[in-house]
């Protein structure tokens, strides 16, 4: 299927139009009168692309890391441990959010989740 159609008679680009006596989808020209059955129904597709969630790079010691903040305000929901460590998300996205991810430190849980 093209992207764009275009008329066979003046060159222009074809637009979608439904022909309701036929009931069918045509491709019209707005310049001239050329019209021509439409091959496909769909007039417009739409492809979200989906990129994989954002990579923490959790190290397995994180719980132990001297240089990351904690606090005992967030409970952990595994263990409902009261200690935890918590960095801000790394995108540069406009717009996402801000996402603050927490590590358990419980050294038998190490639960990961975020806000």
């Amino acid at each position: 299927m093209a992207s764009i159609k275009f008329c066979l008679e003046c060159s222009n680009m074809l637009y979608p139009r439904v022909n309701s006596e036929h009931r069918r989808l045509m491709f019209a020209c707005r310049n001239c009168h050329y019209e021509e059955i439409a091959d496909n129904n769909c007039v417009f597709r739409h492809e979200v692309l989906h990129t994989p969630s954002e990579q923490t790079m959790v190290v397995t010691d994180l719980g132990t890391d001297p240089t990351l903040p904690r606090t005992t305000e967030v409970p952990c929901p595994k263990c409902n441990g009261s200690l935890a460590v918590y960095f801000q998300s790394q995108s540069r996205h406009a717009d996402t959010r801000m996402t603050l991810y927490y590590v358990c430190c419980n050294t038998k849980c190490q639960h990961r989740w975020q806000s």
